[in-house]
């Protein structure tokens, strides 16, 4: 239909307009005023209590005790099965976080605007490998590391971002593509561009020589500290594709350990949902399969905007780290999904491919008619809670929240 096509002409046009700029970091409660005591929100779509999984649970429970909220685990898992705690969605928030996806009032929140649409999206801080909330960690050690990022590492960063006219980060992942990075779970050469364009105005906002050591310490240690950033572009840069009359494009896809979900610019903001599927990939040593939670967070994001893993082929290396496949099968991955989005990003292109552009706007139709699922790049949460990251792999969207939003969306066109 030509309105479905100039409909999703528009939806690609606003994601390739959009011009994300990370400009802040500012408590939760400043950036989401929305955000009031004893609510947490969460990665994925709406899921109650006694369904969520158990990282989910586990990140819950930490962060309740975290913000004061309840005296130990224990009493934290009572008082949220008794319904005490407020659960919401992040993307409800104009927020992403990863796996669990854990947002609370005191949490810092990196803030990216996207100045072509006068819109923002936030996302925490990455709190870097290891046994950490995103992936059900509880104990003192992520405790205390949520208190540093929170009293410390946060209000230096928003300082010093908010000393310039922040960090346009277009092209950061130009740069970060033809150096091997997908921007889900290979992000070392944009952390390191981003560190490199932080640093100075940290060396001069700074007002103690040893937080600001420590500050770039973490950044520099933590491979991963762009995903997060990616994410709220992500986010920003999908909010302004939403509530397209007769757009076929995905505008999210987000999991939360039980469910996955996506949105679609036609049909607004209503979530698709089927059961998620398990990961396949590799494991750290002690780890198998069995110990692993299905798939979960919003980290998905990237994936609507032509990163992860539709930008396989710019990244060989993640390709046998996720156990799919040998670095010279990474570029299948990027041509396989391009054929089910509408079309090719520009500025994102990858010099194994001859300079291909990113594939760009997952079209539900494409998807069901070549029976093609978004391939997802992914970290694997152990299933028990406070364990944290067992493994990394590759997933895909399951096939019937795409069946449900195409039955969703004829019927907005008044198709029976």
């Amino acid at each position: 239909m030509e309105l479905i096509e100039k409909a999703n002409q528009e939806a690609l046009s606003r994601m390739l307009a959009a011009e994300p700029v990370l400009v802040d970091v500012v408590p939760a409660s400043v950036a989401i005023p929305a955000l009031k005591d004893r609510m947490i929100l969460h990665a994925g779509p709406p899921v109650a209590w006694d369904r969520m999984c158990g990282p989910m649970q586990g990140a819950i429970a930490g962060i309740a005790v975290f913000e004061g909220w309840a005296s130990d685990l224990e009493d934290a898992a009572s008082k949220a099965a008794a319904g005490e705690f407020d659960f919401h969605p992040n993307h409800h928030f104009d927020a992403v976080g990863p796996m669990t996806g854990m947002t609370t009032i005191s949490q810092p929140l990196m803030v990216v605007e996207n100045r072509t649409y006068n819109n923002r999206a936030y996302c925490a801080v990455n709190e870097g490998l290891g046994k950490v909330m995103r992936f059900g960690g509880n104990d003192a050690e992520v405790l205390a590391r949520l208190a540093w990022l929170r009293d410390d590492f946060g209000p230096a960063v928003g300082k010093a971002l908010r000393s310039g006219d922040g960090i346009p980060l277009k092209h950061l992942i130009a740069r970060g593509l033809t150096m091997g990075d997908e921007m889900h779970q290979r992000n070392v050469a944009c952390s390191g561009l981003l560190l490199r364009e932080l640093a100075p105005a940290l060396a001069r906002t700074s007002d103690d020589r040893e937080t600001l050591a420590t500050a770039l310490a973490f950044i520099g240690g933590n491979d991963q500290f762009f995903l997060n950033v990616a994410m709220a572009m992500g986010k920003a840069i999908m909010d302004p594709v939403r509530n397209i009359t007769g757009s076929s494009i995905v505008t999210a896809m987000s999991r939360n350990g039980t469910d996955f979900g996506i949105r679609v610019s036609g049909t607004g903001d209503t979530w698709f949902t089927a059961p998620v599927e398990m990961p396949k990939g590799l494991y750290f040593p002690g780890f198998t399969e069995a110990d692993a939670n299905p798939d979960m967070g919003d980290s998905t994001i990237v994936e609507t905007i032509g990163l992860g893993g539709f930008a396989m082929g710019a990244s060989p290396a993640v390709a046998g780290f996720v156990g799919a496949g040998t670095a010279s099968d990474a570029g299948n991955f990027t041509r396989a999904m391009a054929e089910i989005t509408a079309g090719e990003n520009p500025e994102w292109t990858i010099p194994a491919m001859d300079y291909q552009g990113v594939p760009t706007g997952i079209d539900i139709r494409l998807v069901l008619e070549t029976g093609l699922a978004p391939t997802i790049n992914t970290g694997i949460a152990h299933k028990q809670p406070g364990i944290g990251q067992v493994g990394a792999g590759v997933v895909r969207a399951p096939m019937k929240c795409f069946e449900k939003a195409l039955i969703a969306f004829a019927e907005s066109l008044g198709v029976k």
